[in-house]
C-alpha cells in the first residue's frame, strides 16, 4: 500500500526531558522519524520540551514547539496548526500517555486528527494491565498469576490467592517507575501504597512471582498489510527480578533452542495481531522457567522502546525510521533496507556476530540510596560491545563503561578485603547490584563452582562457563609473569580475540599498556573492521557502520578523503549527557556539508550519533587510547576532534598528542592550562582578574590548615572532575575532616582543592567561540538558584534576568580576555560569581559545556556547527556570526533530577550535579517562561492555596517580601515558628505549624494532608538540613511544588503572579526565530 495522501500534517510528541527510564533513545527515535516524514513530503509538527536534543533543531520540523509536553499545551498546538494526525509512539511513555489523555478527553474527535502508529484500542489494551491479561487469556498466551488493585484493601485480598513474593507493577508508568517485589506483609502493604500513588490510574498488578526465570525481548514490527517480522531477540543476563533496563544483555539471544526460539517467536505474532499495532515496532518481554520451559509473557510495548534503540544499534535495521514510514501507509515491502540499498524491509536482520549491553549507574551521587537492582530502572545510561563472541562483546562493554574498570577486575583486591570474603561475594551475588558481574569473577578465583553460583543468582550456566573460561584464562597469563616468560603469540592474539584490552593484558603481566601494544603490532596482531549489515554478509553494506574484531579479513576499506574523526561522549551519566551528543553531531553535520568525511567513534546505543546516517562512517567502538588509536591508524584522519565529548575524549587528549594524532581547535596544552589550577591561577593574575580565594591540599592536615587561612563555609572538590563528582560544601573542621576521609582519597597526585564559598553570589554561566582572533559570545545565563549549586543543577536564564548592564558588559570583557589568555580554538564556556558589584571567576572550559544546546534554542545560533568550522580552519568573519546575539524574548532551562527514584535521599540542592535532564522555557515574560519550564519540569506551581515557609535568618528579610506579593494576589500562608513570626512583625495573616521535633501535627502532616499546596524552604549547615529533610522528602513524595533557595522561591512567585495576569500561549521556535 503506498503512502497515504489524506494526510498532509503530521503531529510528532517527544519524550519531554531525559530521566531514568526515558533517555535519549527517543531523541534518535524523534530524530529519524522527522528526517523520515519530511524527505516523504510531509509537513512535520513537534513539540518537546527539551532543547538538548537534535529533535528539537528548528531544521528537523518545520514547526518546533519547545514547550511542556502536556494534554493543555497539546490542545493549544493542535488548535493552531491543526494537524491531521498525531504520532505518539516515539516520545516513550511520555508522547503515549499524554495522546491517550488527550483522546480519551475527546480533544482529538473535537479537531479531527486522527492517532498514527498506534490506535486508541491498541494502547489501552497494552498498556492498561487489566485488558492485557484478558487479551493473552482469549489467545490462549500464558501469564504469570496476577490481580488488580486500586486500593490497599484490594490488594490485600488478592494476595492471598497470589503468595509471597509478589511483584508490583504500576499501571502506565516508565522504567518501571513505582515496581517493587513485596517478601512480607508490612513490605507488600508499603510498596502498594507507593505503586497506587506511582500510576496516573491509580491501579497496580500484583502478580506471581517469577524471580529466576529466564528473560528475553522480541523486537517486533507489523505494518497495515500484517506483515511481521521480528527484528532482534534480546536475552538477559541476569534472571528475572532484575528491571531489563537495569540488566546486561545480550543480542541475539544465546541460550534458546531453535524450538524455544520458534514458540516465542509465534507467540509474538498473535500477541501483537490481538493488540492490534497495525502499524509499527513493539516490544514484548517473556518469561522462561528453567526447570520446566514453561513461557509467559510479562508484558507489550505498543511503541518504540529502549530496546528497540539497542534493537536498531545491534542490528543496523532503523526500527524509528520504518515504524514513521509505517505510520503513514507503506507495508514493510515497499520500504528498502537504507544498509543494503537493495533489501526490503520486510527482509529479518541476521547478525553474525554478538552485542552485549550494560548499563551504567550513578548510585555515588545519591547519599543514601538503595543500590539493589530491583523492577524499578536505576540506570542512568548504557554502553554496548560488538564482538565476534559472546566473551569479545563483553569485555569490549565492559572497556567502554569509564568505570575504571579494564577487564574483570578483581573487587575483593580492590577493597583489600580478608575477613569474611567468601559470605561476602556470596552476598553481592545473591542481591543484584550493579557490581555483580565483577564479584561473579570473584568467586570462581575463590573456588565457587558455575553450578553454585548459578543456583545462587539464576544466571544461565552458558553465561557463568564463558566468565569461567576468561577467568581461567587470565591465571594462564598471570602464570607467564610468574615464570617470567614472555607470553606467546598465538595466547596474545587469543587474548584480543576474548576481548581483552591492552591495559587489562599488561595488568596481568606487570608490564606497561605501551609495552603490550608495542609488542602486539610487531607480531602482526592487529584488529580488523567488519561491517555491520543486517543481513549476516549477504548482501553489501553501503553504509560504514564499523566495529573491530580479530581476524584476518577486514572491510574497513578507508578512502583517501579529507576526514576528521570526532569522538563521542561514551555512556550517559549525571554530568554527562545527551548535550554532549548534540555537540558531536552538530560537528559531524557542520565538517559533512564542508565536504569533510566524518568519523564518529562512540559506543552508546542512545544515540543520535551513532545512527547509521548521521555521519559518514561509524566506528562503535570503546573510546579508550587502545581503541581510538586503532582506528586512526585505519583511517589516517586530517584531524581529530576531543571538544566535543565531554571529559571522555579529553582524558585522552595527552596521550593522543604524544602518539603523533592531529588534534584540531583548543590545543591540548591550553586545555591542561584552563584545567590545571596552579597554571590557570597565574593567568588569572596575569590578566588582573579575581577568583575566590582557594589553595590545594595534598593530605588532609594541609587540608585543615588552607581551611583556616581562607575561612568556612568552603567548596571542597576533587581536582580533575566533570558533574561536580564528590563536590560538597562543608561549614566546619568537623565536616571537612568526614569528607576528606569518606569522599576522596587525597594523594600528592590527587589533590583536593579548597574555594572560599560566595554567600548571595549570583552564578553566571557563559558560552563563547574563539577564532583565535575574534571572540564572539553565543551567550550569557544567569543561574536562578544562587552559587553553590551545581550550574547543571540550577535553573538559568537567558538574556540574564536581574544582572544590571555594566556587569553584563564587564563579564563579557572578561571572557574575551580568557578566550585570548587562554588560546581557545572553538567553544568555551566560563562560570562567574557575582557578589555585589565584584566579579570572581569560578572555572573555565575550553571546550562544549552542557548549555551549548539550550544557548543554541534561545538564539538561534548553532553555536557547536560553528565551532567545528573554526577549528577544521575557518574564520568568525567567514561564517558571519561576528556579533552576540541577545533575544528580546527570554529562555528559561530547568533541571530534572531522578530523586523520586531513590527513597531516602534528600533533595536539596548542592555542588554536586544530580539532575539527568533539562527542560526549556520559552516566552517575552520571565515569570510565563520560568512557570513553562516548571510546568514542563512536573513542578506545576498553584495560583491559589497556601504555601509553607521555613526558611533560615539571613532569608527571612527576604521571605518577607515573597510573602507579601503572594498575599496580594490571595495565596495564603503557613510557617513554623521563626518564620511565622518575623511574617506576622510584617503584618501578615499567617497559620503557624510545629516543626518535626516539636511534636503534632507537625508540617510534614500539613503536607501528607494536602495542607500546603507550595513550598519554600532554605537551610544552613548539616544539622538544620538534617532535621528539615522529612519536609522536602515528602513534598516529593507528595507532589506538592517546592523550592530549596530563596532565588528560586523569587522566581516561583514571579511565575505564579504572571500566570494569574495572563495565560499561557505557544509559539514555535522558527517564529521567535523571525
Amino acid at each position: 500500500m503506498p503512502r497515504r495522501t489524506d494526510i498532509e500534517k503530521i503531529l510528532i510528541i517527544g519524550a519531554g526531558p531525559i530521566v531514568i527510564g526515558q533517555a535519549c533513545e527517543f531523541d534518535y527515535s524523534g530524530s529519524q522519524a522527522c528526517k523520515a516524514l519530511k524527505e516523504d513530503g510531509f509537513k512535520v509538527i513537534l513539540l518537546n520540551s527539551n532543547p538538548a536534543t537534535i529533535m528539537t533543531d528548528p531544521t528537523m520540523a518545520d514547526r518546533t514547539y519547545v514547550e511542556p509536553v502536556t494534554v493543555d499545551i497539546l490542545e493549544k498546538i493542535i488548535e493552531a496548526e491543526r494537524p491531521d494526525a498525531i504520532l505518539p509512539t516515539l516520545g516513550g511513555q511520555t508522547a503515549l500517555n499524554t495522546a491517550l489523555e488527550a483522546a480519551k478527553m475527546g480533544i482529538l474527535d473535537k479537531y479531527g486528527v486522527e492517532l498514527i502508529g498506534a490506535k486508541e484500542h491498541a494502547i489501552q489494551k497494552a498498556e492498561d494491565r487489566e485488558e492485557f491479561k484478558e487479551a493473552m487469556e482469549r489467545i490462549g498466551i500464558d501469564l504469570p498469576r496476577s490481580g488488580y488493585a486500586h486500593s490497599l484493601a484490594e490488594a490485600q485480598h488478592i494476595i492471598e490467592s497470589i503468595g509471597f513474593p509478589a511483584i508490583l507493577r504500576p499501571s502506565f508508568t516508565l522504567g518501571g517507575m513505582g515496581g517493587n517485589i513485596a517478601y512480607n506483609r508490612q513490605e507488600f502493604d508499603k510498596y502498594v501504597e507507593w505503586g497506587i500513588e506511582q500510576s496516573p490510574v491509580n491501579e497496580i498488578l500484583i502478580e506471581e512471582s517469577i524471580i529466576g526465570w529466564k528473560e528475553y525481548e522480541l523486537e517486533v514490527m507489523r505494518d497495515t498489510a500484517d506483515n511481521v517480522v521480528i527484528i532482534c531477540s534480546i536475552e538477559n543476563f541476569d534472571a528475572m527480578g532484575v528491571h531489563t533496563g537495569d540488566s546486561i544483555t545480550v543480542a541475539p539471544a544465546q541460550t534458546l533452542t531453535d524450538k524455544e526460539y520458534q514458540l516465542m517467536r509465534d507467540a509474538s505474532l498473535a500477541i501483537i495481531r490481538e493488540i492490534g499495532v497495525d502499524t509499527g515496532g513493539s516490544n514484548i518481554q517473556f518469561g522462561v522457567n528453567p526447570d520446566d520451559g514453561r513461557l509467559v509473557v510479562i508484558e507489550m510495548n505498543p511503541r518504540v522502546s529502549r530496546s528497540s534503540a539497542l534493537a536498531s544499534k545491534a542490528t543496523g535495521f532503523p526500527i524509528a525510521k520504518i515504524a514513521a514510514k509505517l505510520a503513514v501507509g507503506y507495508t514493510l515491502d515497499e520500504i528498502t533496507n537504507d544498509i543494503t540499498g537493495e533489501t526490503p524491509a520486510s527482509f529479518e536482520p541476521t547478525i553474525d556476530y554478538v552485542v552485549t549491553k550494560i548499563p551504567r549507574f550513578d548510585f555515588e551521587k545519591f547519599a543514601g540510596a538503595n543500590a539493589t537492582l530491583t523492577t524499578q530502572m536505576k540506570s542512568v545510561g548504557e554502553v554496548m560491545g560488538i564482538g565476534r563472541t559472546f566473551k569479545e562483546s563483553l569485555q569490549k562493554a565492559i572497556s567502554s563503561m569509564e568505570k575504571g574498570y579494564p577487564g574483570l577486575i578483581s573487587m575483593v583486591t580492590r577493597d583489600g578485603l580478608t575477613e569474611n570474603k567468601l559470605d561476602f561475594i556470596k552476598e553481592k551475588m545473591v542481591v543484584p547490584n550493579c557490581e555483580r558481574l565483577y564479584y561473579i569473577a570473584d568467586a570462581l578465583r575463590e573456588g565457587f563452582t558455575t553450578a553454585d553460583i548459578y543456583s545462587l543468582t539464576g544466571i544461565d550456566p552458558w553465561f557463568l562457563d564463558n566468565i569461567k573460561q576468561l577467568v581461567d584464562f587470565e591465571v594462564e597469563i598471570t602464570g607467564y609473569r610468574l615464570k617470567d616468560e614472555e607470553l606467546p603469540t598465538e595466547l596474545l592474539r587469543k587474548a584480543k580475540e576474548w576481548g581483552f584490552s591492552d591495559i587489562r593484558i599488561a595488568q596481568l603481566l606487570g608490564v606497561s599498556e605501551a609495552k603490550v601494544a608495542k609488542r602486539r603490532r610487531e607480531e602482526g596482531v592487529v584488529p580488523v573492521f567488519k561491517l555491520v549489515d543486517t543481513c549476516g554478509a549477504e548482501f553489501e553494506a553501503k553504509t560504514p557502520y564499523l566495529y573491530s574484531t580479530y581476524e584476518s579479513e577486514c572491510e574497513a576499506a578507508p578512502t583517501d578523503k579529507k576526514k576528521v574523526i570526532i569522538l563521542g561522549g561514551g555512556p550517559n551519566r549525571i554530568g554527562q549527557g545527551i548535550e554532549f551528543d548534540y555537540c558531536c553531531v552538530h560537528g559531524v553535520q557542520a565538517l559533512s556539508e564542508d565536504g569533510f568525511e566524518t568519523i564518529m567513534v562512540n559506543c552508546n546505543p542512545e544515540t543520535v550519533s551513532t545512527d547509521y546516517d548521521t555521519s559518514d562512517r561509524l566506528y562503535f567502538e570503546p573510546l579508550t587510547f587502545e581503541h581510538v588509536m586503532n582506528i586512526v591508524e585505519k583511517e589516517k584522519p586530517w584531524g581529530v576532534i576531543v571538544q566535543f565529548g565531554g571529559q571522555t575524549p579529553l582524558k585522552l587528549t595527552t596521550a593522543l598528542e604524544a602518539a603523533g594524532v592531529p588534534i584540531i581547535g583548543t590545543s591540548p596544552d591550553a586545555i591542561d592550562l584552563a584545567e590545571d589550577r596552579e597554571r590557570f591561577q597565574q593567568l588569572l593574575h596575569k590578566l588582573k582578574l579575581l577568583q575566590p580565594e582557594n589553595a590545594l591540599a595534598r593530605s588532609v592536615e594541609e587540608a585543615v590548615a588552607a581551611a583556616i587561612k581562607i575561612g568556612y563555609p568552603l567548596v571542597v572538590r576533587p581536582s580533575y572532575v566533570l558533574g561536580g563528582r564528590a563536590m560538597e560544601i562543608v561549614y566546619d573542621e568537623k565536616s571537612l575532616r568526614s569528607y576528606m576521609a569518606n569522599a576522596v582519597q587525597v594523594s600528592p597526585e590527587h589533590p583536593v582543592l579548597l574555594d572560599r564559598f560566595l554567600n548571595d553570589a549570583i552564578e553566571v554561566d557563559v558560552d563563547a567561540i574563539c577564532d583565535g582572533k575574534e571572540v564572539v559570545i553565543g551567550g550569557i545565563m544567569e543561574h536562578i538558584e544562587e552559587a553553590g549549586v551545581h550550574s547543571g543543577d540550577s535553573a538559568c536564564s537567558l538574556p540574564p534576568y536581574s544582572l544590571t548592564e555594566e556587569i553584563s558588559d564587564e563579564i563579557r570583557r572578561q571572557t574575551v580576555a580568557l578566550a585570548h589568555g587562554i588560546g581557545v580554538k572553538g567553544l568555551m564556556n566560563i562560570q562567574f560569581a557575582v557578589q555585589g558589584e565584584t566579579i570572581y571567576v569560578l572555572e573555565v572550559n575550553p571546550r562544549a559545556s552542557r548549555t551549548v544546546p539550550f544557548v543554541s534554542k534561545a538564539t538561534g545560533v548553532p553555536l557547536a556547527k560553528m565551532a567545528a568550522r573554526v577549528m577544521a580552519g575557518k574564520t568568525l568573519q567567514e561564517l558571519g556570526f561576528t556579533k552576540e546575539i541577545v533575544p528580546p524574548y527570554v529562555s528559561v532551562k530547568e533541571a530534572v533530577f531522578p530523586f523520586i527514584k531513590f527513597p531516602g535521599v534528600d533533595t536539596i540542592l548542592s555542588p554536586e550535579m544530580r539532575s539527568t535532564g533539562e527542560v526549556m522555557g520559552i516566552d517575552n515574560d520571565f515569570g510565563i517562561a520560568f512557570l513553562k519550564s516548571q510546568i514542563a519540569a512536573g513542578n506545576i506551581l498553584p495560583t491559589n492555596g497556601t504555601v509553607f515557609i521555613s526558611v533560615k535568618d539571613e532569608d527571612k528579610e527576604a521571605a518577607v517580601l515573597l510573602a507579601k506579593r503572594l498575599d496580594e494576589v490571595g495565596m495564603k500562608l503557613m510557617a513554623t515558628h521563626g518564620t511565622a513570626k518575623r511574617l506576622r512583625v510584617a503584618g501578615l495573616e499567617v497559620k503557624e505549624v510545629k516543626k518535626i521535633k516539636d511534636g503534632r501535627p507537625h508540617v510534614v502532616d500539613a503536607i501528607v494532608n494536602g495542607e500546603a499546596d507550595l513550598l519554600f524552604n532554605t537551610i544552613l549547615g548539616t544539622k538544620a538540613q538534617d532535621d528539615s529533610y522529612h519536609i522536602r522528602r515528602a513534598a516529593l513524595e507528595y507532589q506538592v511544588p517546592y523550592f530549596t533557595t530563596i532565588a528560586g522561591a523569587k522566581a516561583a512567585v514571579s511565575a505564579i503572579r504572571s500566570a494569574r495576569k495572563s495565560t499561557i500561549t505557544v509559539t514555535p521556535l522558527q517564529e521567535y526565530y523571525d
